[in-house]
């Protein structure tokens, strides 16, 4: 999967506003190149769990069906663990086929992971940043 730089510049850039807590959006491209972030409000405050604003969710959903495109994941951050999905991350994760894009402060600079959830499961997918 490709991922266009300035996704992940982008959230990188919101993780990092909004530390210490955990920041949310959606992904939106195409099943094989992720080329938009829409950045959501977290509904749960704190820094161990999102849960992204339904509004702003639909919100992403118009912007991507206008431009053709679909919202294929969702992407957060991790400001105090790993670019790994969490036991909460596991348990809540409700789209089979979404990817999950995750950013992580326990390294600099931060590291970014990406995951496809199948099957009740997470499963690393390689991507290539153009």
């Amino acid at each position: 999967m490709n991922i266009h730089q300035s996704v992940i510049d982008a959230v990188v850039a919101h993780a990092r506003e909004a530390l210490p807590g955990e920041c949310c959006g959606l992904l939106v491209g195409t099943p094989a190149r992720i080329d938009a972030a829409h950045p959501a409000r977290n509904l749960e405050a704190g820094s161990t769990r999102f849960l992204i604003d339904p509004r702003d969710h639909f919100a992403a959903i118009h912007a991507a069906r206008e431009s053709r495109r679909f919202v294929i994941g969702v992407y957060h951050s991790h400001p105090r663990g790993p670019a790994a999905p969490s036991p909460a991350d596991l348990a809540e994760a409700s789209y089979d086929d979404y990817v999950y894009l995750i950013v992580s402060f326990d390294t600099d600079p931060p590291a970014v992971r990406l995951f496809r959830f199948d099957d009740g499961r997470f499963i690393e997918q390689p991507f290539e940043a153009v």
